[in-house]
């Protein structure tokens, strides 16, 4: 299976925060639309990092509760990894684990198409064992 399967499942568009909003608007906008990670794009929409929950607790740890007062750029993640629709969903988690990183940047054509989190690779591979049992069990049920 390929990224591309994964983002079928998915539906609406890529959710990102602008470099210079401050921290507390940015944490709104993970919570109100229920995720945890988004690209940090320039106006332009130059991907310059990601901003990820682990971001926001690593600055709380480092700063206290200052961290409202400042910026995303100040958190964000800098090192962003990237796959594609046509990359398989077994490279994906091999550079989620490698990496250690959580959300990798689905980029066609040089602009960003989507963003695919362990949660959505690890949902499609039970769906698709799931499946796998489900035939195995409706063959040895024939035979």
């Amino acid at each position: 299976m390929h990224v591309s399967e994964i983002m079928k499942r998915k539906a609406g568009q890529v959710v990102t925060v602008r470099p210079d909003l401050d921290l507390a608007r940015a944490i709104e906008t993970l919570v109100s639309n229920k995720i945890g990670a988004a690209p940090v794009c320039e106006p332009g929409g130059a991907i310059i990092g990601l901003l990820t929950e682990r971001d926001i607790l690593h600055g709380i740890a480092g700063h206290g509760t200052n961290i409202l007062d400042m910026h995303v750029k100040d958190v964000m993640t800098s090192k962003v990894h990237y796959c594609t629709p046509e990359d398989n969903y077994k490279h994906v988690m091999s550079v989620m684990t490698l990496k250690h990183v959580r959300h990798l940047l689905v980029m066609v054509d040089d602009q960003l198409a989507d963003i695919v989190s362990i949660g959505d690779v690890v949902r499609h591979r039970m769906e698709e064992s799931q499946l796998e049992v489900d035939v195995l069990r409706d063959y040895a049920r024939s035979h």
